[in-house]
């Protein structure tokens, strides 16, 4: 892998803040696991768009930014001023720069144990040994590495033996910079027992210039239902990389909602791994950019055992000079016979400066399959847009309407409420204008 040369900021600043680390009261095996995943990030330093997995994003606007730990001292705790939580009615559990807020968090979420990972390291009764990193694995991906060897807190679910959880678990994750720019590493690891159901959410908001750098692992165990939904607000001066790498059981169903709406550079890439036969996931996107804007969303599904289906359907709304980036990838191993795999990505520019790269991608090494993968990029239907102005409606509510149109099918299959009112109201607020910088 080609890296960003050493002298750049953020490595700069990582390396002399893992020179101060301390692992007072940690377990020895997560403190090795640290020093492991570190010394990987140092071998791997920060990918280029020589490396082919970046190649349409560079990460340069990250690395040459002198972000500051989130540990460091003089770091603020509290938010100086409130931010507005979404869906807040509900049981959520806060996180504020990375660190778990009980006095913004609240009870509620029924059978489901939902706390600070930090916190759940204390009890050796939770499975985290085992899962921790093994699942996200640091080996080839710097982001990665670096969450692992710096994490401070996040959350661990655990979704107990036959459970039905009825209201979401939220997950929120603020970040208040007081002006100063700073990196958190926030933490999640869900372990789904077998024959759980339940819908969870992962809210990623905050304002001022700052990096978020998360990591998901999921476990979902055999007959598990699991809804995942991300929702990413992060302000328009903000940095975003996040990985969610999921294991599916026997007969397993794992669903993603990943809505892309924030940050100056945005970057998720997404890992489903079938271990047992029978397993179904659908992955679903949606990206909407304006601005100087660059989100890059990155999927992998691994067919890896046989009778399992997957559907992907990822679609992006490209305005001002923003830029977008689409990579899936379905790979079929040479056992996975009855595969059944569909994956789509469309795409609609706004504007003229507008640009998006999409690039799906099927590995069939199976014949008895069923696979097939279609991307589309285009502009608003011109016979549609002087339609609706032949029956008296102004140009501006014309494409509003038909943009809106384009983003309504994923918006209709969000099964919270509040969250599909947030994009609702997301959508028609964009398309009235451009968001003010933050």
């Amino acid at each position: 892998m080609e890296a960003v040369a050493r002298e750049n900021d953020l490595y700069d600043a990582s390396v002399a803040a893992f020179e101060q680390m301390r692992f007072d009261g940690e377990p020895e095996w997560l403190s090795g696991l640290r020093r492991d995943a570190f010394a990987r990030f140092t071998a791997l330093g920060f990918p280029t768009t020589k490396d082919e997995a970046w190649k349409y994003t560079s990460v340069a606007p990250i690395a040459k930014r002198p972000f500051r730990p989130v540990g460091a001292p003089g770091r603020p705790h509290r938010a100086p001023r409130p931010i507005p939580i979404p869906g807040a009615e509900g049981a959520r559990i806060v996180f504020l720069n990375g660190r778990h807020a009980p006095e913004l968090s609240s009870d509620g979420f029924g059978p489901a144990v939902v706390v600070g990972l930090r916190e759940a390291l204390r009890d050796p009764s939770n499975a985290i040994e085992p899962h921790l990193a093994k699942i996200a694995r640091f080996e080839r991906d710097a982001f990665t590495a670096l969450n692992t060897a710096f994490w401070e807190d996040g959350a661990f679910v655990l979704l107990p033996r036959g459970s039905v959880v009825e209201e979401p678990v939220h997950l929120v994750f603020l970040s208040e910079t007081g002006g100063e720019p700073f990196v958190s590493h926030p933490r999640v690891l869900i372990l789904a027992e077998a024959d759980s159901q339940a819908k969870l959410v992962e809210t990623y908001l905050g304002d001022g210039p700052y990096f978020t750098n998360a990591v998901t692992e999921v476990v979902c165990g055999d007959g598990a239902v699991l809804e995942h939904y991300k929702l990413q607000r992060e302000g328009v001066a903000a940095f975003h990389v996040h990985r969610l790498a999921v294991t599916q059981g026997r007969a397993s169903r794992f669903d993603s909602h990943n809505l892309c709406l924030g940050a100056a550079l945005a970057r998720t890439d997404i890992d489903v791994l079938f271990q047992a036969e029978g397993g179904e996931c659908a992955l679903n996107g949606l990206f909407v950019t304006t601005g100087s804007q660059h989100v890059d969303n990155h999927t992998l599904i691994d067919h890896a055992k046989p009778h399992c289906t997957s559907r992907e359907l990822y679609k992006g709304i490209l305005d001002g000079k923003s830029r977008g980036v689409f990579h899936g990838k379905i790979i079929v191993r040479p056992d996975a016979q009855k595969t059944d795999a569909i994956q789509t990505n469309k795409n609609l520019l706004l504007s003229r400066e507008a640009l998006v790269n999409s690039t799906p991608a099927l590995e069939i090494l199976a014949d008895d399959v069923k696979c097939r993968h279609g991307s589309t990029i285009g502009q608003l239907d011109a016979n549609a847009l002087f339609y609706l102005r032949s029956r008296g409606i102004s140009e501006a509510d014309a494409r509003a309407m038909l943009t809106y149109g384009f983003a309504a099918d994923l918006a209709s299959r969000i099964r919270v409420p509040w969250i599909r009112e947030e994009i609702e109201g997301f959508l028609g607020g964009r398309l009235a204008g451009p968001p003010e910088a933050a």
